[in-house]
């Protein structure tokens, strides 16, 4: 059975290969009913993506996912060893609360990348920016995939994974830090925008089980609509798991495929690994949690 609908994709408006309006194109391949776009800190993509969605019948969900401080989300997340994100859903509007403080973590991100470039420099790994900027499409889409993809091309290293794994993760000697907001603001951003916060990728924070369960609830009463559950590269038994989680704390469970194109080559819109299954229902649950 295929997925009906995939709430976590990228394009290459943020760290993805794919332009925005492959994406519906994409999702309406794999029998989806509804996607979602939600490039990093990024609302640009969503007219072009808009369009293709009404050309091959898919609904479009607006979106984003926001880089986010673990330790401003409580003592229960104090343990975390991974990086904290959130999805918004159902805002497109850049002169929206939300969509401007999207403005001023982009412009952070350009000052990272310069510094990260300057880094990479000081590690005897030199890279032309243009070429950088030529791989991520436009200068504002610009990441650490693309420069890793650049360390690729420059005989650095002998693939992307081992430029993260090597320099460009969080503790490695490349990694530089970006602004990041606290998920409370995300979560009030997001409903003074018109829309929902969904904590994404939740096992990604490396937290205990105890710890994890802790900080949902903490997410909830700090105005979360739901969790990423079904999430495209967790086994089923994490998603069992993580559904019951949502559940308990009185959250949607939602689910995405986090499609990136070649930079994660075996996530595919709609499906994940292939076994990705996300309910119609799951869109109309988060609908009903809008402001």
């Amino acid at each position: 059975m295929r997925a009906v609908i995939d709430l976590h994709t990228h394009s290459s408006v943020s760290d993805g290969s794919e332009p925005p309006e492959r994406i519906p194109q994409l999702a309406a391949a794999a029998g989806c009913s509804a996607v979602a776009l939600t490039d990093h800190d990024n609302l640009a993509g969503l007219p072009a993506a808009a369009v293709s969605a009404q050309r091959v019948g898919v609904e479009l969900v607006p979106g984003c996912e926001v880089s986010c401080s673990a330790s401003a989300a409580g003592p229960a997340a104090a343990g975390a060893r991974g990086s904290m994100h959130v999805l918004v859903y159902f805002v497109d509007d850049p002169t929206s609360p939300l969509g401007r403080e999207l403005e001023q973590l982009r412009a952070d991100r350009a000052q990272r990348n310069d510094r990260l470039l300057a880094r990479l420099a000081e590690l005897e790994m030199p890279l032309e920016r243009a070429r950088v900027v030529a791989l991520a499409g436009t200068e504002e889409g610009v990441g650490r995939p693309h420069v890793a993809r650049a360390m690729v091309e420059a005989g650095y290293v002998a693939d992307v994974s081992e430029a993260f794994d090597t320099w460009l993760a969080d503790g490695r000697p490349a990694y530089v830090p970006k602004a990041r907001l606290a998920p409370a603001d995300v979560a009030r951003l997001a409903r003074d925008s018109g829309g929902v916060a969904v904590l994404a990728h939740p096992l990604s924070l490396e937290l205990e089980p105890a710890a994890l369960e802790q900080l949902i609830g903490d997410l909830a009463d700090a105005g979360f609509a739901g969790i990423e559950a079904t999430y495209g590269a967790y086994p089923e038994q994490d998603r069992a798991r993580l559904v019951r989680l949502a559940r308990e704390a009185g959250l949607v469970a939602t689910g995405g495929s986090d499609f990136h194109g070649t930079f994660k080559p075996d996530l595919a819109v709609g499906t994940g690994h292939g076994d990705l299954q996300v309910p119609d229902a799951v869109l109309e649950e988060l609908a009903d949690r809008r402001p």
